[in-house]
């Protein structure tokens, strides 16, 4: 995909990331914890295979640490990629205003502590573990990322993201928020002014994304490439 349409996609996709995670986050505080993580995490996982069904293409990643990490490793050119950036933050701020302008009226409590409109934040963990969760968690929807684009079975390939998104949200939603996206810690902060921590969102998924579009290529191998 190339030019407004490929904007246009990672804005739609990565608005949808964010409204699922931060708006199912919400939806679970206002009903007293109904939903619970499970379905936070399947809220959150459903968004990702749909983004990624609907917006196939080379370039589409919804994450700027996975855009980032394809710039590292220049495979992405530089335009392509601030573009990409630049559509991904528009489309999280834009959820999360949407998100402000929906709860301001019938729900305000949600925008102040400790729901911040979904923002992720460590609880019960220090920083510094909640970074290395976020890297691990991103390494492995990277690499799901990949497969899917690099396999025979294309098909597949949102459906299998999905279940790295719903992997990270059971093993680690109640511990960061399981966001494996900056965008998607990114929409609520700038909606809310809640940047507490916020830097755990970019250093950690970076840094996982980074690390797996290294050893990807390798751990995908020749045979199941097309």
């Amino acid at each position: 995909m190339g030019g407004l349409r490929a904007f246009g996609a990672e804005l739609a996709g990565t608005f949808a990331l964010t409204m699922a995670g931060a708006g199912a986050v919400c939806m679970d505080a206002a009903t007293g914890g109904r939903l619970g993580p499970l379905g936070i995490a399947l809220a959150y996982a459903a968004a990702m295979a749909a983004v990624f069904y609907s917006f196939p293409g080379s370039g589409a990643r919804f994450n700027p640490a996975l855009t980032l990490a394809d710039l590292a490793v220049r495979r992405a050119p530089v335009t392509r990629g601030i573009f990409a950036l630049a559509a991904q933050l528009l489309g999280a701020a834009c959820a999360g205003l949407l998100l402000r302008a929906v709860l301001s009226g019938g729900k305000p409590e949600l925008l102040a502590a400790p729901t911040y409109l979904g923002a992720c934040a460590p609880a019960g963990v220090g920083y510094r573990a909640a970074t290395l969760i976020e890297a691990v968690l991103t390494f492995f929807l990277a690499c799901a990322v990949t497969a899917g684009a690099e396999r025979r079975r294309r098909a597949l390939g949102p459906f299998a993201i999905g279940a790295a998104a719903l992997f990270g949200g059971l093993a680690a939603g109640p511990l960061t928020g399981a966001a494996m996206n900056p965008a998607r810690a990114f929409g609520p902060a700038i909606a809310t002014g809640a940047w507490s921590s916020h830097y755990v969102y970019w250093v950690g998924p970076l840094a996982g994304a980074v690390l797996a579009a290294l050893i990807a290529p390798s751990i995908v191998t020749e045979e199941n490439r097309p």
